[in-house]
C-alpha cells in the first residue's frame, strides 16, 4: 500500500471547529517552533524559526485540483498539519492561489509564534479564517507549556497576535487550550484572559486535552471546570466539546483508500469514528480498513480512557 497518493492533502478531517475540513501540510512532521506539552503528534524533532519553501506550491496546487474535481464537500480548507505553516516561506501564494481556484473559505491554524514578524503578519491577510493560539499567561507558563525556540519571546509573541488581530480584515478565533493542574486554574486563566481581551478576537474558542498528549502529565481539564472557567473571560467564549457534526453521510462507497486513511492518521491520532465523519465511510468499511493497516504494521492502536485511538506506527512516522 503506498501512502503516496496525496502528500500534500488530508482528510477531510472531522472537525470539532470547522466541520468537514480538507487540511493541508505545508511543514515536515514535527517542524515547528514549539514542542508543546499536549502535542497530540508527539515530541518536536525540527525546533526551528527558519521559513523555508517546505512543499512545493505547485504541488499542492496539482493535489488541490483533483479533490477539487472529486464528488465531495468540505467546509474549509484548513491550512495546518504536522508542524507549524507559516514557517512555509510562500503560504501567501499558496493562500491566493487557492482564493482563485474555489469558493471554499480558507482558514489558517497557527500557534501564532511568528505573528510579530510583518512579513508573516502579511502573508496570512487573503485567508478567510485565522486561528491562532494562546496557552499561557506568562513567560514562566509560557516556557512550560509550549517550549518553545529560544528566540520566541512570550511578550513579543502576544504583541504579534494583537497586531494582526487589529490589521486582519478576516475573523480571528483565538484557541486556548488549558491542562489540568497546569494552566486549568483560576489564576492562570485570568492572566490568560486578560491578553485574550487585549488581542480582541471575534471569539475565544476554549478546549482542552482529548486525544493522546506528548507529556503523560498533561491532562483533560474536567468539563464542570472548563465551563466554569470560560466565565473568566470578557470575550466571546465557545467551549470546544469533544464533538464534530452528525448531519454527515456515511457510505462503503467513498472512494477512500486505505492511503487516504494512512494520511489522516499521519496529522493526528484519531477514533474510528473520527475516520469514519472525516472520509465519510461506514464504520463496519473503516474497522475492516483498520484492522488491515494494524496487521500490516503501518498503524497502531491505543486506549486512552475509554476511546481506543488509531496513529501510524512509530517505525513510519
Amino acid at each position: 500500500m503506498s501512502s503516496e497518493s496525496f502528500k500534500y492533502l488530508y482528510g477531510p478531517v472531522p472537525s470539532r471547529r470547522l466541520g468537514r475540513s480538507l487540511g493541508i501540510d505545508l511543514a515536515p512532521f514535527k517542524t515547528c517552533t514549539y514542542d508543546c506539552i499536549y502535542c497530540q503528534l508527539g515530541r518536536t524533532t525540527n525546533k526551528t524559526m527558519e521559513r523555508l519553501d517546505y512543499a512545493p506550491v505547485k504541488d499542492i496546487i496539482r493535489e488541490l485540483k483533483v479533490k477539487l474535481t472529486a464528488a465531495d464537500t468540505f467546509d474549509y480548507i484548513s491550512i495546518a498539519g504536522s508542524g507549524e505553516p507559516t514557517l512555509h516561506a510562500y503560504i501567501n501564494e499558496l493562500i491566493a492561489m487557492i482564493k482563485n481556484m474555489t469558493r471554499i473559505p480558507v482558514a489558517v491554524l497557527t500557534n501564532g509564534s511568528l505573528l510579530y514578524l510583518p512579513e508573516v503578519r502579511a502573508a496570512l491577510m487573503r485567508a478567510d479564517l485565522v486561528i491562532p493560539s494562546l496557552d499561557a499567561g506568562d513567560e514562566t507558563m509560557f516556557q512550560y507549556v509550549n517550549r518553545p525556540h529560544p528566540s520566541i519571546v512570550f511578550d513579543r509573541m502576544v504583541n504579534g497576535l494583537i497586531d494582526f488581530t487589529a490589521d486582519y480584515p478576516g475573523q480571528v478565533w483565538l484557541e486556548v487550550l488549558l491542562v489540568s493542574g497546569v494552566t486549568g486554574m483560576d489564576a492562570d486563566v485570568k492572566k490568560i484572559a486578560a491578553l485574550a481581551e487585549k488581542i480582541h478576537a471575534k471569539k475565544v474558542q476554549l478546549g482542552t486535552i482529548c486525544r493522546p498528549a506528548t507529556e503523560e502529565y498533561a491532562c483533560a481539564v474536567d468539563a464542570r471546570q472548563l465551563k466554569k472557567l470560560s466565565s473568566l473571560f470578557t470575550s466571546p467564549v465557545e467551549i470546544l466539546a469533544d464533538s464534530v457534526p452528525e448531519d454527515m453521510t456515511l457510505t462503503d462507497d467513498t472512494g477512500a483508500t486505505d492511503a487516504d486513511i494512512w494520511n489522516l492518521l499521519a496529522r493526528r491520532p484519531c477514533t474510528l469514528v473520527d475516520v469514519c465523519q472525516g472520509l465519510g465511510l461506514h464504520p463496519h468499511d473503516a474497522a475492516k480498513r483498520l484492522q488491515r493497516l494494524i496487521d500490516e504494521k503501518m498503524i497502531t492502536a491505543l486506549r486512552v480512557e475509554h476511546d481506543i485511538f488509531y496513529k501510524i506506527a512509530e517505525k513510519l512516522e
